[in-house]
């Protein structure tokens, strides 16, 4: 009830209530990939030129995130195995991980803590933010300049 008289009290003064949102709040939400950009291919190409992936930060703190390449990869039938060929080329561009996450809205970071995932290269993934127009945010991983993950929330049908 109090939320509903705070919104509408937002409303009719004609401030957005996201404005009044800290950071981590503005973060909070399931977002869609949109764009993955670099200043060179490196490992872009085993992603093929459209991506697609979800992005998730809920109120408790943690973050899944999943992005698979457009390329075409194997499929398989149940209770036939793949070799170790199949299933390599069928993982190799995954991505796929959970965890915890943390804003710093001094530095402009968020830092994905992984408590599970498909690669452990690191274990904390770090990404610079950006919050866009039309309810955009863009991440760079402080470790892989030139990188920009472009995602757009999404909004309840």
């Amino acid at each position: 009830m109090i939320r509903h008289v705070l919104a509408s009290t937002f409303w009719i003064l004609g401030v957005p209530l996201q404005a009044q949102q800290t950071d981590a709040q503005k973060f909070i939400g399931t977002w869609r990939l949109i764009s993955i950009q670099a200043d060179s291919l490196g490992g872009l190409a085993r992603l093929g030129e459209q991506p697609t992936g979800y992005i998730y930060y809920d109120a408790t703190g943690h973050t899944a995130a999943q992005i698979q390449p457009d390329r075409k990869r194997p499929s398989w039938t149940a209770g036939k195995p793949l070799t170790s060929a199949e299933a390599l080329e069928a993982l190799t561009g995954y991505t796929a991980y959970f965890g915890t996450y943390k804003v710093d809205p001094a530095a402009h970071t968020v830092t994905h803590h992984r408590e599970g995932a498909l690669n452990f290269d690191v274990v904390d993934y770090v990404r610079r933010y950006e919050f866009l127009a039309g309810d955009r945010i863009a991440l760079m991983p402080v470790d892989r300049p030139g990188y920009r993950l472009v995602w757009e929330r999404v909004k309840n049908p």
